[in-house]
């Protein structure tokens, strides 16, 4: 595996970062003890042991420092001078799978302790879930920090943020493992079209995520609590909360009415998880089964080419390049971009790269996307691009016709025994989180409520088609964010899918992925998002799966 963060010359820069490093990492043998703030840990009340964890948990063993590490020293030494550094890839498969630093200050809080308490009691399992997962991205996330200078426990970050998932998609548009809404990610390098969302490329966004912690923090003064609450709710917002409460203590701005609920829980969801991670099998997390770090290599395309031919001339499934790549959002790399650096298996670059320089360019790409512009038939497209009219039909599964819009978008099948896989495509795959909603509650009022989510009550009025009376009646439940944008293109896909229904399938002895989804007539990696399954899940006789089919398929 490629680190292109560690592709620099040794210069004086470098020295400065590599200092940096290796303090990060404890690997100097000078860490001090992480840093609590004056006045907080013995200031709050200590939590009962069946509160916060295991009663032999305690708070200086959650926050002593790490241990000084040779071998860690070494393997960033050779980081920051080798072009590409197998040390610090022989490093990463070496290591605990979850490394915990103790470079984020750990403190005690009732919010904290409130959401230790849930982390492994009710929410235990989507915890676990969580910290499997992070055993794939952590490593990599704190490669690219350690380079940047940031500490590393900030990796963690992105577990709060959207669970590792890296299609995650929220209420406010925000899309990948660092949830970045466009325009903050377009400002940071990130690009976002029709074929790919550079958002969802682990690390791609977490470049982007360093630059911004980066700038947070010098606006913040090294304030990293404040730093942390900006990533959520941002920077004028935590400005705004500051000149309020007239202090720059976060606990203090958590105490106002400043910061919305979600924002005062984001700093200690931070922590909690933290302490957590510091000490896993004392507090029940010992016998997690962790996804493993993918082993992957890059190819270049030059041109536009479908990962059906890359995943046949490389050996390797369509599924795995898909999963290698979740930026791309389409069957293929991105037309118009020379040189694509696409990801491929282990072992499987050099049999690609051989098959590929004799492959026609023609013949790279088997499909083409065609938006319908005023004049466009079916026959002429057929005429135009060499197909059969059967074959447009087919794959883009056209029941009428002369029932087809101008801005309607075709896939069009250049090359003999194409697939559905295209058409299927055409749907994205992002896994989309709900708006938020409130319970009213006695004494609650329209103002108190935009109080505390940070909106307008003009915009709950509209959002819940409200009059312009301001009684509420308790247990009315209200949205409380705006309902993500849809595109006229994304509205006019939902209505040409037809209306879906979600069952619950159980997994008879047999069954494959693949059968199931063509009995129902959904994709494969469809059902694999709907349950949360790895490329490698074996299904099991009596496992039950959700899907989400046609209603003519669903009885």
């Amino acid at each position: 595996m490629r680190f292109p963060l560690f592709e620099c010359g040794f210069c004086s820069a470098t020295i400065k970062r590599l200092v940096c490093v290796l303090l990060l990492f404890g690997v100097v043998g000078c860490m001090p003890a992480a840093e609590v703030r004056p006045g907080t840990l013995s200031a709050l009340p200590t939590p009962a042991a069946s509160d916060t964890g295991p009663a032999s948990v305690s708070a200086a063993s959650a926050l002593a420092p790490p241990a000084y590490d040779a071998k860690l020293t070494a393997a960033v030494l050779a980081g920051l001078m080798a072009p590409v550094p197998p040390s610090v890839e022989d490093f990463i498969a070496h290591r605990p799978p979850l490394q915990y630093t103790g470079d984020i200050p750990l403190t005690r809080n009732p919010r904290i302790d409130a959401l230790i308490k849930y982390y492994t009691g009710p929410g235990r399992t989507m915890f676990g879930h969580w910290l499997e997962r992070a055993a794939k991205h952590i490593p990599r996330i704190q490669m690219v920090f350690a380079s940047e200078g940031l500490p590393l426990d900030l990796a963690y970050l992105a577990m709060i943020e959207s669970g590792f998932n890296e299609k995650a998609y929220s209420w406010a548009n925000a899309a990948g493992p660092w949830q970045f809404i466009e325009s903050t990610g377009r400002n940071y390098g990130l690009e976002n079209n029709w074929w790919l969302d550079e958002r969802r490329d682990i690390e791609k966004s977490t470049r982007a995520a360093a630059g911004f912690l980066k700038d947070l923090e010098q606006r913040f003064d090294g304030e990293w609590y404040l730093a942390i609450a900006a990533y959520n709710a941002g920077g004028g917002k935590i400005s705004q909360a500051i000149r309020s409460a007239g202090s720059r203590d976060f606990w203090a701005l958590a105490q106002g009415d400043v910061l919305q609920a979600e924002t005062k829980n984001y700093v200690p969801k931070l922590l909690a998880a933290l302490t957590i991670v510091s000490n896993l099998e004392a507090y029940g997390f010992a016998d997690l089964n962790f996804e493993p770090q993918p082993k992957y290599e890059f190819v270049t395309l030059p041109t536009t080419t479908d990962l059906e031919v890359v995943a046949e001339l490389s050996g390797s499934a369509y599924e795995e390049l898909k999963d290698l790549n979740p930026e791309l959002k389409r069957w293929c790399s991105p037309p118009g971009v020379r040189d694509y650096k696409l990801r491929v298996p282990r072992g499987h670059g050099e049999m690609f790269t051989a098959s590929f320089a004799d492959l026609p360019v023609a013949d790279r790409a088997r499909y083409h996307r065609h938006k319908l512009v005023a004049g466009d038939t079916l026959r002429s497209l057929a005429h135009r691009y060499r197909i059969q009219v059967e074959d447009i039909v087919s794959l883009n599964r056209i029941t009428n016709p002369r029932a087809l819009r101008i801005g309607t978008d075709l896939i069009l099948p250049l090359r003999e025994g194409f697939s559905r896989l295209p058409f299927d495509e055409m749907v994205d795959d992002y896994q989309r989180s709900h708006r938020k909603r409130y319970t009213v509650r006695e004494g609650d009022s329209l103002w108190k409520i935009a109080q505390r989510f940070n909106v307008q009550p003009h915009d709950l009025r509209v959002w819940n088609r409200l009059g312009w009376s301001n009684l509420l009646r308790p247990g009315q439940v209200l949205s409380v964010s705006a309902q993500g944008k849809k595109t006229k293109r994304q509205a006019k896909k939902t209505r040409s899918s037809g209306p879906l229904k979600k069952l619950v399938y159980q997994v008879q002895s047999g069954d494959t992925l693949w059968g199931i989804g063509r009995q129902f007539d959904v994709a494969t990696n469809q059902i694999r998002l709907w349950n949360d399954l790895s490329q490698k899940h074996v299904l099991k006789p009596g496992q039950k799966l959700t899907l989400h089919v046609p209603l003519s398929r669903s009885s």
